[in-house]
């Protein structure tokens, strides 16, 4: 796509919140991106705009069909002033595949991440340079048809908010407690949990809730057919630290493929350690845990990086992992990422875009 991308800048910046108290996605710049698609146009009339709500039909597909798909990433700025972002080919990768399984029309991979620049270079002053903090991105397609007829929309939108982000838990990079679900399902193979699509979150936020009246942080998903694979942390992927040896569920068609997951992959192949992707059950997690060779669990995930599990409720069994504390690869892998994504570590993989 070769269209320019038009800029309106806003006549009424807004004030900038403070910047060392910074919750996760509260406030929002002063800019957003906004593209439309028509089937018989295809992605037209780019462009950067005042933030502000947006008007849509109260019939717009997104709002009956779910029509909805988005992505995450962050930006950071160095000390050199330049702008990072990480591995965002693999979000655009990831948002086709998205759109694909919801029958959204395919985006322009290099155009968007243009879009997302030219976006981050308009609202720069708002990314925070504290430690742990950035500008986080989300890009979001929508349906906006007016029609109550069950099929894909004609008519989309893309937009881009950009939102100055604290760290993800407000309690720092602590472990926390994790209940594993039991009766409720994320996602099942064959459905849309591999997809980046609003509607997978909407089914998790119940059980959620649930586990944080009980204490929890999250929840641990288990498959939906026989209930005793594990699937998902929350909204992150999983890794368990078993006897020297590192395992998490293999992408099996409901689990998403995260872009941090890949990252930690490829990092502890480098470092040497034995790495499996496999099915693997709760069952098999207690049994490591009850013979003292459950060494360390973490989630991986944009928001948050990487989260370390210090203990896991499953039926009437409660499993400490590492006396509740931090481990040192959960340690080693969040100090590494985040110093390639905030530039403070040399990118020896291309993994960063810098502008």
């Amino acid at each position: 796509m070769s269209e320019e991308i038009k800029v309106q800048l806003t006549t009424k910046p807004a004030e900038k919140p403070d910047s060392k108290n910074l919750s996760f996605g509260k406030y929002f710049t002063d800019h957003m991106f906004i593209m439309d698609y028509h089937k018989d146009k295809g992605w037209y009339d780019p462009r950067i705009v005042p933030y502000a709500p947006i008007v849509i039909d109260p019939a717009a597909m997104v709002f009956h069909y779910g029509q909805a798909v988005f992505e995450g990433m962050k930006a950071y700025l160095t000390d050199s002033g330049k702008v990072l972002l990480f591995r965002p080919d693999q979000n655009m990768k990831r948002l086709n595949r998205s759109n694909d399984r919801l029958g959204i029309p395919e985006i322009d991979e290099d155009f968007v991440i243009l879009a997302i620049k030219k976006l981050i270079e308009v609202d720069k002053s708002w990314i925070p340079t504290e430690k742990g903090n950035s500008l986080y991105v989300r890009p979001f397609i929508i349906a906006t048809e007016p029609c109550l007829g069950v099929r894909s929309s004609y008519t989309y939108q893309l937009m881009v908010i950009l939102s100055p982000v604290g760290a993800y838990y407000s309690s720092g990079l602590e472990p926390v407690k994790i209940n594993v679900e039991s009766s409720y399902t994320r996602a099942v193979r064959g459905g849309i949990g591999f997809a980046k699509a609003a509607g997978n979150y909407a089914a998790s936020i119940k059980a959620q809730e649930n586990a944080k009246k009980e204490g929890y942080s999250q929840v641990l998903w288990l498959d939906a057919i026989e209930k005793k694979y594990i699937e998902e942390v929350g909204s992150m992927n999983i890794f368990f630290k078993i006897g020297g040896k590192v395992i998490t569920p293999a992408i099996n068609g409901s689990i998403l493929e995260g872009v941090t997951r890949s990252s930690v992959l490829t990092l502890l192949e480098e470092w040497g350690v034995p790495v499996e992707e496999r099915k693997l059950s709760i069952e098999e997690i207690y049994d490591a845990y009850k013979q003292g060779e459950l060494e360390e669990v973490f989630g991986t995930g944009t928001a948050a990086v990487i989260s370390p599990v210090g203990e896991l409720h499953w039926n009437e069994h409660t499993m400490e992992v590492n006396n509740s504390e931090i481990g040192e690869l959960s340690q080693k892998l969040y100090d590494t990422i985040t110093g390639l994504q905030s530039g403070s570590l040399p990118d020896t993989k291309n993994w960063t875009v810098t502008f």
